[in-house]
């Protein structure tokens, strides 16, 4: 199977939000995605784009994406953070997910990042084996923390 992976364009924009909702589903939280391909090209190209998008394209059609956004830590410096690396179902195992990665190491190491971080769901253990395997550490000990637009407006009502 003959692929491509190359740098976003915006009129790429709505096949990668199917991508987006189909890693919602898969991830068994279906209406959860918010953000449009509007709030993608307004975000992801310009001046100040907060976000880079990689994309594999199999005959004109894109399968699968890796967006990763700068992020900096307090202990290593620049990194940067790999939101989401999605293959489309019908194309798992087929090495899109491997070009993907790749070309997010390449980008972060082009870059000087000193660190990759993203997170895997704890019960995808065929994502899990797939980075081990890449030499990632996967941190059980650690927990995921974050407060949603909910949370932000009660935190604010609060202070």
């Amino acid at each position: 199977m003959k692929f491509t992976i190359r740098k976003s364009k915006e009129s790429d924009m709505p096949q990668v939000l199917k991508l987006i909702k189909e890693l919602a589903k898969f991830e068994k939280e279906p209406d959860a995605v918010e953000v449009t391909v509007e709030d993608l090209k307004n975000d992801g190209f310009g001046e100040h784009p907060a976000f880079h998008c990689f994309v594999a394209e199999v005959n004109s059609k894109i399968e699968g994406i890796a967006l990763t956004f700068h992020r900096y830590s307090t202990w290593k410096g620049k990194i940067i953070h790999l939101e989401d690396l999605i293959v489309s179902q019908d194309m798992r195992g087929s090495g899109l997910g491997t070009a993907l990665l790749d070309e997010v190491v390449k980008y972060a190491k082009n870059l000087g990042v000193r660190r990759i971080n993203w997170e895997v769901i704890d019960w995808n253990e065929p994502a899990i084996t797939f980075y081990e395997k890449k030499g990632a550490k996967v941190l059980r000990d650690w927990d995921v923390v974050w407060l949603d637009e909910t949370g932000i407006n009660n935190y604010i009502a609060n202070l």
